[in-house]
């Protein structure tokens, strides 16, 4: 899931952050990056704060870090002011608007500046709306802008915004296009002179377009042309001149900007707002494997309600009102859930939304005819700043209670690639792959069965989120159509994960160990979980076979796992110093499984009460740091509040502490805060936030193959059945490839219950 950067981890404990004193008020905290335009992979403008910047105090950022052009001025009774970016213009003069305030939601990021009398609201909004496929996979995000005196007063104001070519490209060495269209709505579209398809240059695609646009109202302006120039413009006049600028050149050359300017009149109540949209298009949007290995391009699924991008950027525009109105009463659900727990946990909520949305993109392929296809929608999601891998299956899984929550629907959607490519035989290996392809966009598997090995991993997170998608939906249509595959998958389980071989777990950065508590609790869970498929599609016989299979396992997995004074679980068997997040517990209590007895909950519960850092408690005792998922995660494991909200406020703390300047990272230090540089940021691991929200809807118990449902004890409740130390594997490097050899020798009693799972 991540490169491995020991590097990067030396070098946090040198790099000393500078902090500066914040001057407005923050609600609910300050965050180190505020999102501002996130919609997709290639629609992420960010604002980096760290320890405070202002709106106007630094330029706007793609996720990587590199900058996004996007200015905004004001002219308040002919004085000019600096509300948006850090623009340099000659021979003019600007003030700089004071921040006043941040707010930010599940859905919105809120600035108020003030602007000598007048102060300027502007709001980004980044809609959230997985239940309208249409709606959540445009490309679009909005910003509206108003103003209001603060004296009392009736001022003359007027607004600007622009955008830049860097909006388009990786390298701003390339040569760009651009055009203006008018009329009711006014577009800036500008492209690469010349487009590679599904290609990036330093995570940016070189493909499509960037889109600037804005409502034709009365008193509306608008030029394209060199920075300096086009800002000039605006600061002298207060309008812009209707011109475009055809010297079409690179990015970096003379720096072509693409601006709009609205007369608000004469203000002194708050404005009407006046609307703008940023987005990023592109037609196909990702290329996927398909039976024989055919190659079938998609298309952005917004694309089944609009001809052309002009009329989705009108429509869009138009419906601001509404789409806000939605935002808000779906910002304010979101709350009231999220605070049955705490404060701090809506606040890391909110903050988490956007940025695991902003790494989907929605699907649709076209019929034989040109139409599209509604019938066939897949979502497809790129593992941000790690690999770039597609829809990788432990970046999905750690996600996965956003959209368990959000759009059970849109999960689905995730699954379904990665399940009908290996439906198709492609696949060679009899585990999970690890993704559907080494880079996004392209979807192109990995027929040659050499992707990252996670075998017990990602097969066991595969057969968690079907039956957590079937509980969720009630629709039995996945498991029924897969129930092969992840039978298949179970078979694989039965042999290898109870005495797990060295392999990778998800957090591939910490290295390949035997033996592994946590992945053996996978691997269980998932053997128990298609126990509980298998009754819902009626086959009472595999049903009866994998419930027996996977309490057994539990009740032998005690017997390695528990250190030897029994105050904990160890990291890996036999090693009674080690220690680690349980979290795939987790998965256990979200399907109401119960194949875990209550009393390791309660243990784990007790022993990391005692092992909290100042931000959090380490991921295993290899080190230090932790990871703000898998914290939420373990969380949701606690069996009492306090500990509970002792995981919340550590990563709270962490999001707020004004060290770091990047989106949310996942991957930081314990004890100082400090994100793990060159890991995770803007990652949608993030949805893992919301574990704690999928958990008020979660069963409490499922019915057992013979009709009773499983007690709170789990099955496994009764004295573990001995297993000698010589059952522990001793590290081999085989990895999946291992096989069940070593489980069979040491657990032969098993032989026959296994036998009957055909």
């Amino acid at each position: 899931m991540y490169f491995s950067s020991f590097l990067a981890l030396l070098l946090s404990f040198f790099i000393s952050p500078i902090l500066g004193a914040v001057t407005w008020s923050a609600t609910p905290f300050n965050p180190p990056s505020v999102p501002l335009a996130v919609r997709s992979p290639y629609l992420s403008a960010w604002l980096a704060q760290g320890a405070g910047t202002a709106l106007n105090a630094d330029w706007p950022t793609f996720w990587t870090g590199s900058i996004v052009g996007w200015a905004g001025y004001a002219k308040v009774d002919g004085v000019a002011y600096n509300w948006m970016g850090n623009p340099a213009v000659p021979n003019v003069t600007v003030t700089k608007a004071t921040q006043k305030s941040l707010q930010f939601t599940s859905t919105q990021s809120v600035f108020v500046m003030t602007a000598g009398p007048v102060d300027i609201t502007i709001t980004f909004l980044s809609p959230i709306e997985p239940t309208d496929l249409v709606n959540q996979s445009l490309p679009l995000s909005y910003y509206a802008i108003s103003a209001a005196a603060n004296d009392g007063k009736s001022h003359s104001v007027q607004v600007y915004a622009d955008i830049s070519a860097e909006w388009v490209s990786g390298d701003n060495n390339l040569l760009v296009n651009w055009s203006t269209s008018t009329g009711d709505v006014l577009t800036h579209a500008v492209q690469l002179a010349n487009q590679t398809g599904f290609t990036e240059i330093n995570d940016r695609i070189q493909q499509g377009a960037a889109y600037h646009s804005t409502l034709g109202t009365p008193g509306t302006t608008y030029q394209t042309g060199q920075d300096i120039v086009v800002r000039a413009q605006f600061i002298n006049n207060g309008t812009l001149a209707n011109t475009q600028d055809i010297n079409f050149r690179a990015v970096s050359n003379n720096w072509p900007v693409f601006a709009f300017a609205h007369d608000l009149g004469t203000v002194s109540s708050a404005s009407d707002p006046v609307v703008f949209s940023v987005g990023h298009a592109r037609d196909p949007v990702l290329q996927y494997v398909i039976v024989n290995n055919a190659i079938q391009n998609r298309s952005s699924y917004f694309w089944t309600r609009y001809a052309s991008i002009g009329d989705a950027i009108s429509a869009f525009l138009k419906d601001y009102s509404n789409a806000l109105a939605r935002a808000n009463a779906f910002d304010a659900q979101v709350e009231a859930d999220a605070k049955k727990v705490s404060d701090d946990y809506a606040s890391i909520v909110a903050l988490s939304i956007r940025q695991g949305f902003g790494a989907t993109e929605i699907t649709v392929s076209k019929n034989s005819d040109g139409s599209f296809d509604t019938s066939n929608a897949l979502t497809f999601m790129k593992e941000i700043s790690s690999s770039g891998n597609v829809n990788t299956v432990d970046v999905i899984f750690p996600s996965w209670p956003l959209f368990l929550y959000t759009s059970p629907e849109i999960g689905k959607q995730l699954l379904l690639p990665l399940l009908e490519y290996q439906m198709s035989g492609q696949y060679p290996n009899k585990w999970c792959t690890h993704d559907m392809g080494p880079h996004y966009p392209n979807a192109t598997g990995h027929n040659d069965g050499k992707d990252e090995p996670m075998p017990v991993e990602e097969s066991g997170n595969m057969i968690i989120m079907a039956l957590s998608y079937t509980q969720k939906t009630k629709d039995l249509s996945l498991i029924k159509t897969y129930f092969e595959l992840l039978d298949q998958w179970t078979q694989f389980l039965i042999s290898d994960s109870l005495i797990p071989a060295n392999q990778l777990s998800t957090d591939d950065f910490a290295g390949s160990l035997p033996n592994q508590t946590n992945l053996a609790i996978k691997g269980i869970v998932g053997i128990k979980a298609m126990s509980q498929i298998a009754l819902l599609v009626g086959d009472n016989g595999r049903a009866s076979n994998y419930s027996s299979i996977a309490d057994t396992y539990a009740k032998q997995w005690q017997s390695l796992a528990v250190s030897s004074d029994g105050s904990h679980l160890t990291l890996s068997y036999g090693d009674s110093g080690s220690w680690g997040l349980a979290y795939n517990l987790y998965a256990d209590k979200l399907l109401g499984l119960n194949v875990f007895p209550s009393s390791i909950y309660a243990l784990q519960t007790s022993w990391y009460s005692s092992r909290n850092n100042p931000f959090g408690v380490p991921l295993d005792t290899r080190h230090t740091y932790t990871k703000s998922d898998w914290q939420i995660w373990t969380a949701g494991i606690a069996t009492s509040n306090s500990v509970r909200d002792q995981f919340v406020s550590a990563v709270k703390a962490y999001a707020a502490d004004a060290k770091n300047k990047v989106p949310l990272g996942d991957l930081y230090e314990s004890k100082d805060g400090t994100w793990v540089p060159n890991t995770g940021r803007a990652r949608p691991v993030v949805g893992g936030h919301l574990a704690l929200l999928a958990l008020q809807s979660a069963p409490t118990s499922v019915a057992s193959p013979t009709g009773t449902p499983t007690g709170s004890s789990g099955s496994a409740g009764s004295s573990p059945t001995t297993v000698t130390s010589s059952g522990i594997n001793p590290g081999s490097t085989n990895g999946a490839h291992r096989g069940g050899d070593v489980l069979f020798n040491v657990l032969g009693a098993l032989a026959v219950c296994i036998g009957l799972s055909r």
